[in-house]
């Protein structure tokens, strides 16, 4: 069968179960042209909550979709691939942030959105990478325990210096694992590109950038930048992804988009494919992501906090 055919199958199943298909910006392209919306994981959350179909359907990671339940608990969300998750997400258990909670009791617990429904039920506000520095600023407490991403935490903690906030030895192992000789070499190779980072990435990489945030922000820069060379920090697919957005009227390609590092590449994104989407619509592959009360409830307050405090 070709993507062609598979695309029309799953465009014609959606419409047959009453589904939205919401996909991650580090999706394969052809999952993208099939998506209902795509972007970040909070983004594809609050989207959710605005769609009328009943059946949510996540090509993502595992706290993506459990997001997306905890805005929208009276809708049916499934994950794509159940197998995909997210070593940052869970790195830490609730008895672990319990017991680091106990050490910290007079710190404001603030949690990247990159962390299981669990963890949240502990945390006293969520943030995005686009909306951490906005956030933690507008706290009344200036002692911070920051989860679980050191890097991004770190980012925060030099926009905001008036805090004082702890880290914890977490992260993306994906982003963590770029080099700063790699990004001087990047630059070096292309000469008249920006240099666009993720936060994920160490403080390092992150001081040699042109331009530092979110994959959402990284892209709505690209696009609007008369700049015509970009080395992308982050998921591999973006670059791929802003090649098609920004030349798709243009076959003379008039903006090029490299990759910083081929370690940039999340092998948990890459387990959703085209044809376990068709599956997964058909009911023959997912998994429906069930939460229970107590975390339906607790864990919906840090993430309502972060809308409060965002907005």
């Amino acid at each position: 069968m070709t993507i062609a055919a598979l695309q029309a199958d799953i465009l014609r199943l959606k419409r047959e179960t009453d589904t939205c298909v919401l996909a991650h910006s580090y999706q394969a392209r052809e999952i993208l042209e099939i998506a209902d919306i795509s972007g970040d994981s909070f983004a594809l959350s609050q989207a959710a909550l605005k769609r009328p179909e009943q059946n949510m359907l996540l090509c993502g990671v595992r706290f993506m979709a459990e997001t997306v339940k905890l805005l929208s608990p009276e809708k049916t969300v499934r994950l794509a691939n159940p197998r995909a998750g997210c070593p940052m997400a869970e790195q830490f258990d609730r008895p672990a942030l319990e017991a680091i909670k106990s050490q910290y009791p007079d710190h404001t617990v603030v949690a990247y959105i990159n962390t299981t429904a669990q963890l949240k039920t502990l945390c006293d506000v969520c943030v995005t990478s686009s909306s951490a520095v906005k956030i933690v600023k507008q706290l009344p407490n200036d002692d911070i325990l920051f989860i679980p991403d050191c890097n991004l935490g770190a980012y925060v903690a030099a926009q905001v210096p008036e805090k004082h906030i702890k880290l914890l030895q977490g992260g993306c192992p994906i982003h963590a694992a770029v080099e700063a000789s790699e990004a001087r070499a990047a630059k070096a190779a292309h000469p008249q590109a920006l240099l666009l980072v993720h936060p994920e990435c160490t403080p390092e990489v992150v001081a040699l950038a042109d331009y530092v945030g979110s994959t959402a922000g990284i892209m709505q820069y690209a696009k609007a930048s008369p700049a015509r060379e970009f080395i992308v920090g982050t998921e591999a697919s973006i670059a791929e992804h802003l090649q098609y957005d920004c030349n798709a009227q243009d076959a003379r390609m008039d903006k090029r988009f490299y990759p910083l590092s081929p370690k940039l590449l999340c092998p948990d994104m890459k387990l959703t494919t085209l044809p376990e989407v068709l599956l997964a619509l058909r009911g023959e592959a997912g998994e429906e992501i069930e939460l229970d009360d107590f975390t339906l409830r607790q864990a919906r307050r840090c993430i309502d906090k972060m809308i409060e405090l965002g907005e």
